[in-house]
């Protein structure tokens, strides 16, 4: 049984990882799940290795929230960069699911985009699971989680 790991954060203001692990098991899909939660996002590349290396998971979930601040856009950029390491290292996806706390003018809105990006990020997990080829027929659609699809762009050749 294939298994999707859930890398969470105490700062996040939102319990995403709840809401990517019930995504998954109302899929209908025979996937297992395990979460592993730590205290800000520089400790999720960490956590994900060790979802990947100690607990088998076939691919992660590094869900967040930073914060306003400068030092909080560094801390997430370094984060993402651990990130990327890691799927390098064990030639897994590691999805990212960042929302940065002021990616929304007020807390309703900022609540959506947390909703909206984890779903379709968890789906996409789902997705990724079947095969490198699950999502083909999306691509150049300017799909986005978290918001509005943009669209694709006329093509004229």
């Amino acid at each position: 049984m294939k298994k999707i790991g859930i890398a969470d954060t105490m700062f996040s203001r939102f319990d995403m990882g709840n809401l990517a692990i019930s995504t998954i098991k109302d899929s209908g899909e025979s996937i297992k799940t395990e979460r592993y939660t730590v205290p800000g996002v520089k400790d999720l590349p960490v956590a994900c290795k060790i979802l990947f290396e100690d607990h088998g998971c076939d691919i992660v979930m590094a869900l967040g929230m930073p914060g306003p601040k400068q030092i909080d856009k560094q801390c997430a950029h370094e984060a993402t960069i651990g990130l990327m390491n890691v799927q390098l290292e064990k030639k897994k996806h590691i999805i990212e699911v960042f929302v940065h706390i002021d990616e929304a003018e007020n807390e309703r809105k900022l609540t959506e985009i947390v909703k909206d990006r984890t779903i379709k990020h968890a789906r996409n997990a789902i997705a990724l699971l079947k095969g490198k080829t699950e999502l083909t027929r999306f691509a150049g659609q300017g799909i986005r989680q978290g918001g509005e699809n943009a669209g694709p762009l006329v093509h004229i050749y």
